[in-house]
């Protein structure tokens, strides 16, 4: 509490003001704010910071001389470009998008022209775009990619569906959570499994966006086994082997 104390030391002079001399008590605050404090912290429940989940590559050592080397039934090779104008600004098509466009492959690429018309007679080379889902139907990459990672896609999803339950541990969303995400990558990294491998490669036109659209398809479809790697003169005469016989409108 707050106390006025009159200050009568030594003599005044006659008319002069008397001095007040104020002293603040702050002893009951200080102690207010302890009861508060510590009411808060008994009471406030402890929330789980809600962040994003990355499906990280695996721990799997894949050299390039492994690469080369895959299953063609789980080798395939996405090449990135993006289209763009005189000014090198990138196009975008009658919905506001970017017009990115991704060549893939699957396997290992084979050129050969038998005919010697300077076309290649197995180019294996096809494009696709980075659609979203129509509902719950894969369009464009997405579908190509979750077609070939569909036995990790359906151990994954009746996980999930436990995890949605909260079949393994009940009453503690936190353990919960935490025994679903290690199921998933047990999943992921399985090699009893099969699935793919993926080479991501960009050309010299391709945008930033296109990439980390790339990088994000790897997470939708929990595919653990990535690469980024740099586009070769093979992957270029693929691309305008297909552009020849596929030309752009």
């Amino acid at each position: 509490m707050a106390q006025i104390e009159q200050s009568d030391k030594g003599k005044k002079k006659k008319g002069a003001q008397k001095k007040m001399s104020i002293h603040v008590d702050f002893t009951p605050m200080v102690d207010m704010n302890m009861l508060l404090i510590t009411f808060f912290m008994l009471c406030t429940t402890m929330i789980k910071s809600q962040t994003l989940t990355i499906s990280l590559p695996s721990n799997e050592k894949i050299e390039q001389q492994q690469m080369n080397k895959a299953k063609e039934s789980e080798a395939i090779t996405l090449i990135l470009t993006t289209d763009r104008n005189a000014n090198g600004d990138v196009k975008k098509d009658e919905a506001g998008r970017p017009m990115n466009t991704v060549y893939y492959y699957e396997g290992m690429p084979e050129i050969a022209d038998a005919d010697g018309d300077g076309l290649i007679d197995n180019n294996k080379l096809k494009a696709e775009q980075f659609i979203g889902n129509d509902g719950k139907i894969q369009q464009g990459i997405r579908k190509i990619l979750h077609d070939r990672n569909k036995l990790v896609l359906d151990k994954i999803e009746v996980e999930k569906a436990r995890w949605r339950n909260k079949e393994f541990a009940p009453g503690n969303s936190a353990a919960n959570d935490s025994i679903y995400q290690a199921r998933a990558r047990e999943i992921r990294n399985d090699s009893t499994l099969t699935r793919p491998v993926v080479i991501i490669k960009a050309a010299p036109e391709a945008s930033w966006e296109s990439l980390i659209s790339a990088l994000d398809e790897m997470q939708i479809n929990q595919i653990s086994r990535y690469q980024i790697d740099n586009i070769n003169k093979t992957d270029s005469v693929l691309i305008l082997d297909y552009l020849a016989k596929n030309p752009k409108k």
